[in-house]
């Protein structure tokens, strides 16, 4: 037995961030904020560092932090206008689709749980030629990642408890929501603070196919 397939072998549903987890979207997420940081006068090295895993809101306050509501609601729209025009650089991650077509086939419930607004989620998926059954965006919630809002949204959608599902991120506040709601924490991408760690989707498949083997 693989060590943590146990960890797995009690999860019933299947909770995966969008972006770096599910989507390999890091050339537009950092295009983006490359141009928001030149036009605002500010550091984009400084923001490209932080700016992977908070909502777009967060990210602007923490760099513009006297702006008021009315300004920072045009920055994140402008800002929500570019990144849904700016697909072309949008891939599935590595083993992505094979993922999905295996909790498919085996009717586990998955779901999306994204700090990402619910019209660039749909635009980054189609991009990546993934259709998700349920997503939960930033408008489905009051608090973003690293609050597990979302997650325990996610759970309830799918009619699952949150302890019977794994929560699936690449980044510091996603685990952090996903540990916070209780689900068992999968990580992509390398040695990060989670139950399972994962190089990538294509090692988390093999992981859930022995866990129900």
């Amino acid at each position: 037995m693989i060590p943590n397939v146990n960890e797995l072998a009690r999860c019933r549903a299947v909770l995966l961030d969008m972006d770096g987890t599910l989507v390999d979207s890091a050339l537009a997420v950092e295009s983006a904020w490359a141009a928001w940081s030149q036009r605002n006068g500010l550091n984009p090295e400084e923001v490209l560092a932080v700016c992977h895993g908070p909502d777009a809101a967060t990210t602007i306050r923490r760099f513009l932090p006297g702006i008021g509501p009315s300004e920072l609601a045009r920055h994140v729209e402008a800002h929500l206008e570019r990144e849904c025009a700016d697909t072309d650089d949008v891939r599935p991650a590595a083993g992505a689709q094979e993922l999905v077509a295996w909790l498919d086939g085996q009717q586990v419930p998955w779901a999306v749980v994204t700090n990402a607004h619910l019209r660039l989620a749909r635009a980054r998926l189609g991009a990546a030629g993934i259709e998700a059954p349920v997503i939960v965006s930033f408008e489905d919630v009051v608090h973003g990642k690293p609050h597990p809002q979302g997650y325990l949204l996610g759970a309830r959608r799918l009619g699952v408890e949150p302890h019977s599902a794994v929560g699936v991120e690449d980044s510091d506040p996603g685990l952090a929501a996903a540990r916070a709601a209780g689900l068992v924490v999968a990580s992509v991408g390398g040695a990060r603070s989670a139950d399972i760690v994962c190089e990538d989707l294509r090692q988390l498949l093999r992981l859930l196919a022995l866990s129900r083997g």
